[in-house]
């Protein structure tokens, strides 16, 4: 693997080597599955055009035109004069590599229930929400093909993953090994029982968050009722957080008839004594979402594929499922008495990585809770926020204000005319009572306003302490 390693780099089978050969139009592409565009891309034959045929379009490959690093290196099977990828092997960020069974496409042969899925935009995801802190002892829960690890290496001394099918662990330990990782102690189990007594500083998980009904396929369905898996891994995280220590899930959530889903979620986290922050991404209605998942499993055209969906849909109504939603969850075990968790939905694009940025969220929705004597505290304006205007031509007065985040989570809010002044005067100088009275004088709204219109602000970070 190191001398494999070696040679991927050298070649320029890497993140961004791929991407400058593919170039945008067969990238863009093979994002939709699409090969022809990336196989006539590579259609010269060249080292580094070889390896991008060989292992991530998965189709065979002229013996002559491979080194003997790669047809010796045990991933790899000759038919004939030319040789197909036994698994999939693509570059990951800071010249990593993640190995995993080889991607399914439509007319390809049923998955098998131990199947290894590839690196793809949840585990992206997942990558650039954990924090940048750097953490002694990490756990990467459901490590699959051992991605996050990789994302891991160099923030976290010691490493620990799990996962409850053999084959994944066999799978990451080759994607650690080419993405130079040592170190990590691997476990084979269901959710923490590998881990029962331990506690960690950083726990991330990417787990088999797909509601289904009798889902086989391991690496993401589990087979618990509706999101009770997601919500047992919430509930249980706590106890396996030390002081300080963080946790980082993707999950997804029912919305049923009747039910607010802000609820259900925060429920599962209210218990928990850990400062949390839910933010759901997108929602499908119960068709978008069965067809997404048969697609990932390349059951479109199959004898079951009608039936599969009908008894899928069937569930949803007999549960009074209307949308399930997908979303992130970040957890800090504060050691509080009094943890808040804030249950939110932002659907448009905020800057990445959010792990640049996360503990600062974290912070500012703690610190709103928790601030007692509102008046007296001093504030000042986050960097990067615009106040936009909307009002008729030649009017005294706009109709609207907005104040706007261009950085960050890039929220918006509709705030009066005394919030937008204190934006504008807001330094850090002054505390916020009689800043607030002064401005309500200057802008004639009669009596102050109540500072406890400021706390929202504060906690979306708006208005710093």
């Amino acid at each position: 693997m190191e001398r494999l390693r070696d040679h991927l780099l050298e070649t320029g089978y890497t993140v961004d080597g791929v991407r400058d050969r593919l170039g945008d139009v067969a990238a863009s592409a093979l994002a939709r599955e699409e090969l022809v565009p990336a196989l006539r891309a590579t259609a010269d034959g060249d080292p580094l055009g070889a390896l991008i045929r060989l292992w991530w379009l998965g189709v065979p490959v002229e013996a002559a035109s491979l080194p003997a690093v790669v047809l010796e290196s045990g991933l790899v099977s000759a038919e004939g004069d030319t040789v197909r990828a036994d698994v999939h092997l693509q570059p990951w960020e800071s010249d990593g590599y993640v190995v995993s069974d080889r991607k399914v496409r439509p007319g390809d042969p049923a998955l098998r229930p131990d199947h290894v899925v590839g690196a793809g935009g949840a585990s992206a995801n997942l990558a650039q929400l954990v924090t940048r802190r750097p953490a002694d002892r990490a756990l990467d829960l459901g490590t699959g093909c051992g991605v996050q690890v990789v994302s891991l290496d160099g923030r976290a001394s010691h490493v620990t993953a799990t996962d409850v099918n053999p084959r994944a662990i066999e799978l990451a330990r080759l994607s650690w090994r080419l993405s130079g990782v040592s170190g990590v102690d691997a476990r084979v189990g269901s959710l923490f029982e590998p881990v029962a007594d331990e506690h960690y500083d950083l726990i991330v998980a990417n787990p088999p968050f797909v509601i289904s009904p009798g889902g086989t396929l391991t690496y993401r369905e589990t087979g618990a009722g509706g999101d009770a898996f997601c919500r047992d891994l919430v509930r249980e995280t706590p106890r396996h957080l030390s002081p300080g220590g963080q946790a980082h899930f993707l999950a997804s959530w029912l919305h049923v008839e009747g039910e607010d889903w802000r609820e259900r979620v925060g429920g599962w986290l209210r218990e928990g004594g850990c400062d949390a922050w839910v933010v759901q991404r997108d929602v499908q209605d119960p068709a978008e979402y069965v067809e997404l998942w048969l697609r990932d499993a390349a059951e479109q055209g199959t004898p079951g594929y009608t039936g599969r969906y009908d008894r899928w849909l069937a569930w949803f109504e007999e549960h009074k499922v209307e949308a399930v939603g997908f979303g992130w969850i970040s957890m800090r075990n504060s050691g509080t008495l009094d943890p808040v968790v804030r249950v939110e939905q932002l659907t448009h694009q905020v800057a990445l990585p959010v792990g640049d940025y996360v503990d600062g969220v974290l912070d500012a929705i703690a610190a709103a809770h928790r601030v007692r004597d509102l008046p007296s505290v001093r504030l000042r304006t986050a960097d990067g926020l615009l106040d936009e205007r909307v009002g008729l031509p030649g009017a005294e007065d706009p109709m609207r204000i907005v104040l706007r985040q261009t950085t960050g989570l890039r929220r918006t809010r509709e705030v009066g005319t005394v919030e937008a002044a204190l934006a504008g005067v807001c330094d850090g100088e002054l505390a916020l009572g009689p800043l607030l009275n002064v401005i309500a004088e200057l802008v004639g709204d009669g009596g102050a306003p109540q500072t406890e219109a400021i706390r929202p602000l504060i906690a979306e970070g708006y208005f710093l302490l």
